[in-house]
């Protein structure tokens, strides 16, 4: 194959996998859509088709460790928020649950309403108490926005990684 045709062929891989990266970047605003994932999967796409070792397997370590630290920021930040004021782990499982079911039935928002819903609901069923219920439900979507914030902060790292690896290795 001559030079200029490989060369086409993986600048068009690479761009293609930029905007998938980009598609997860820009998904972490939908709360049940694993953006940091589809990095993460689009990266060692990348890294399988140009070798996962020396400097690459480093640079792909890292990104693995940052896509973990965003599922785990995630849940950490939310919940705390919540369990901050009060909240009960039922609640919370609850409201995962109408955040999926939001957003299967109001995509790709829906999850938006669907939690936060019924967060208060079940609070305000458990409590008898709608300023209880407003308060964790209000904590739960300042520790959501606070979780967005550091998981599209991690989704930067990560595709700076990748470029990283892309010109450095």
């Amino acid at each position: 194959m001559p030079d200029w045709l490989e060369s086409l062929i993986s600048g068009l891989t690479n761009a293609f996998l930029l905007l998938v990266m980009l598609f997860g970047l820009f998904g972490m605003v939908v709360p049940i859509f694993p953006g940091g994932f589809v990095i993460w999967l689009a990266i060692l796409i990348f890294g399988l088709l140009n070798g996962l070792s020396g400097l690459g397997l480093v640079f792909f370590i890292l990104v693995t460790v940052l896509m973990i630290a965003g599922v785990v920021v995630d849940d950490v930040f939310i919940a705390a928020a919540a369990r901050k004021h009060g909240a009960s782990w039922w609640s919370l499982a609850l409201a995962f649950v109408g955040g999926v079911l939001g957003t299967f039935m109001l995509p790709p928002f829906g999850g938006l309403l669907g939690a936060p819903v019924f967060l208060f609901v079940s609070e305000y069923v458990g409590k008898k108490d709608s300023r209880h219920a407003w308060a964790v439900t209000g904590s739960m979507l300042i520790g959501w926005g606070w979780s967005f914030v550091a998981r599209f902060f991690l989704g930067l790292c990560m595709i700076g990684l990748w470029f990283a690896w892309l010109f450095f290795a």
